[in-house]
């Protein structure tokens, strides 16, 4: 460890033929991070959270959720724990998503990160919020994003292209629905994450015929608007679908 609490790293000896590669010296330092993009759905928008750092480096600077690896834990534990003492969510699912290590991307010296991204529903987060406290944390919609510390926004983007990628064959999209939801809302979630317009009809036929949707008999809506119909996500039959190779088609 250097001056001020940096990292430091020094080459290794020069290695023998036949010889076997050897530990990190004590001189070598090398620390590993996770860093986690939430992502939730809240006024037609797609948004990320973000949290403003309390320490330097960029101290007062919007990043993503995330911390070093402690010896204790696994990569998988610390992205987890950060999330949860950063934001109050637990038991999210999270899925890895790539590993950032480019020498300069840490001013403090080489820190390796291991990132994940997540799904939220937007009623889930504010649960988790209520419990956890203030904090300096806020969403942003990822086409106004604010500068961000280290290489975040590269984090973002790649999070960004999983999940469009993942929203045609996984049930990623139910995740940020409530328990019971209407077609039209549906339909909203889908469009939010993959950026453009769906047609109505298409997609409503084609929901219906994958048999993934049990409609509850309940209704939504008052007033001079006729009610919709309230459905729920049936995870099973998307598991069997899944496993026959059949995506949802959009």
């Amino acid at each position: 460890m250097g001056p001020n609490g940096t990292l430091t790293s020094r080459s290794r000896p020069r290695r023998q033929p036949g010889q076997a590669e050897p530990l990190l010296s004590a001189t070598e330092r090398y620390a590993v991070a996770v860093d986690v993009a939430l992502f939730t759905i809240q006024d037609d928008s797609l948004k990320v959270l973000l949290v403003k750092r309390r320490l330097p480096p960029f101290s007062g600077a919007w990043a993503l959720p995330g911390g070093f690896v402690r010896r204790d834990e696994s990569v998988d534990e610390a992205a987890l724990r950060e999330l949860q003492e950063e934001t109050g969510i637990r038991s999210v699912y999270l899925e890895q998503l790539y590993t950032f290590g480019a020498l300069n991307r840490d001013p403090r010296g080489r820190v390796i990160s291991v990132s994940y991204y997540a799904v939220v529903g937007w009623e889930r987060f504010h649960a988790g919020q209520d419990a956890h406290g203030a904090r300096d944390e806020a969403w942003f919609v990822l086409n106004r994003l604010p500068a961000l510390a280290f290489d975040h926004r590269d984090i973002v983007q790649a999070a960004l292209e999983r999940l469009r990628n993942k929203v045609n064959y996984t049930s990623v999209a139910f995740q940020l629905l409530p328990k019971k939801f209407t077609l039209s809302e549906l339909q909203r979630a889908y469009e939010v994450m993959v950026g453009q317009g769906l047609d109505k009809r298409n997609f409503r036929k084609k929901m219906l015929q994958l048999g993934i949707l049990r409609d509850t008999g309940e209704q939504q809506g008052q007033g001079r608007q006729r009610p919709a119909r309230l459905y729920a996500f049936t995870e099973t039959r998307v598991i069997k679908l899944q496993e026959k190779g059949i995506i949802v088609p959009f």
